[in-house]
């Protein structure tokens, strides 16, 4: 049911004076109504108040049935340029399969392209939750393959078990440069990705498990210091040995002297 139409005009106008505003748009000034009426009915125009609770109200000389008209118009233009904004809710699982991605993605990107906004859930269930980056991972895939077509609202955000991320149409879709899309597909590269991962980590658990080899800075250390210890003791040997050849031949030194024969004048 259209709204009823509350302006007053001509005799409906019940003040004692008003501020005139002609066709031409013109100030007048304040007139007594009576003087106002009779100026609107000598442009065989109506007196239309626009603006009822200024003091005094004021009124515009016009034609009222093309001012509603243009009215009207600008009103229809104004709802014309809003655009009923629809939001769309897709749900994901942390390990979906690739087959279902797919097809998942496709309703996505047939959304956005009706301008629609689409809301993206990842659904964890029991101990996933506690990997929330395989959500993240799902919804940075999904936002850099629809990236022509899709700007992020909002970003992913993790509430008990469901991580959102709110995608909205593009400028491009938005203005219709955008009207056909086919949707990047980047699994081969999330792939070979995933597989490098996986060396880099089998790698590490290697490295991890396998004994330390020894330091050779210590290794250098321990033999010069083996080295010193076995010269000092061959030194202290030697010394031992030295003094017991001295010893020894002092004695046998000793021994040939008593045992040697008396001379001609110890004789006599």
């Amino acid at each position: 049911m259209p709204d009823r139409d509350t302006t007053r005009i001509n005799e409906k106008i019940r003040v004692a004076e008003v501020r005139v505003i002609d066709d031409e748009g013109g100030q007048v000034g304040i007139l007594k109504i009576d003087d106002a009426l009779k100026l609107a009915g000598e442009k065989d125009l109506d007196l239309v108040e626009v603006a009822p609770d200024a003091s005094p109200p004021v009124c515009r000389i016009l034609d009222y049935s093309k001012y509603k008209y243009e009215q009207a118009q600008k009103v229809k233009a104004a709802k014309k340029g809003q655009q009923q904004i629809t939001i769309r809710e897709i749900k994901f699982r942390p390990k979906i399969a690739e087959h279902d991605y797919s097809t998942k993605k496709g309703h996505v990107t047939r959304f956005l392209m009706h301008k629609d906004k689409v809301k993206v859930t990842i659904m964890f269930r029991g101990r996933e939750v506690t990997h929330p980056e395989l959500g993240r991972a799902i919804l940075a895939r999904l936002s850099k393959e629809l990236a022509p077509i899709a700007s992020i609202e909002q970003r992913p955000n993790l509430d008990g078990r469901n991580m959102t991320m709110v995608l909205g149409p593009s400028k491009e879709v938005i203005s219709g440069e955008i009207t056909e899309f086919e949707p990047l597909d980047l699994s081969a590269e999330i792939a070979a990705a995933q597989a490098e991962a996986d060396a880099e980590a089998f790698a590490r658990s290697i490295q991890a498990n396998s004994p330390p080899p020894p330091a050779p800075v210590e290794v250098e250390v321990e033999a010069a210091e083996e080295a010193a210890e076995v010269e000092e003791i061959a030194e202290v040997a030697a010394e031992v040995v030295a003094e017991e050849v001295v010893e020894v031949a002092a004695a046998e030194a000793g021994e040939a002297a008593v045992d040697s024969p008396a001379g001609p004048d110890e004789a006599a």
